[in-house]
């Protein structure tokens, strides 16, 4: 069992994944929304944390979920663009 649960926003390849797990959380849902972020965080993670993928809980639009159906959880977790690698440019 678990200390506490967290997801993980705007996730990237799991930097904040790799720092909560080793205090002692739980990733309950998790969403990035670029394609090869997406793939290295699941290979990141897929052995760690299957239940993560396995029921759906890897999310790749933040706009497509409805805030109520999030899973209970203790913390957020939220990245921001990393500047040289963002499309957005911002």
């Amino acid at each position: 069992m678990k200390d506490f649960k967290f997801i993980d926003l705007f996730a990237g390849i799991g930097g904040f994944h790799i720092a909560m797990e080793s205090l002692g959380g739980e990733c309950v849902f998790a969403s990035e929304i670029d394609v090869f972020a997406r793939k290295t965080y699941e290979h990141n993670f897929k052995k760690s944390n299957p239940d993560l993928f396995l029921k759906g809980m890897f999310n790749d639009d933040i706009r497509k979920i409805n805030p109520v159906d999030l899973p209970d959880f203790d913390v957020l977790c939220a990245g921001f663009p990393c500047q040289p690698f963002s499309i957005a440019r911002a």
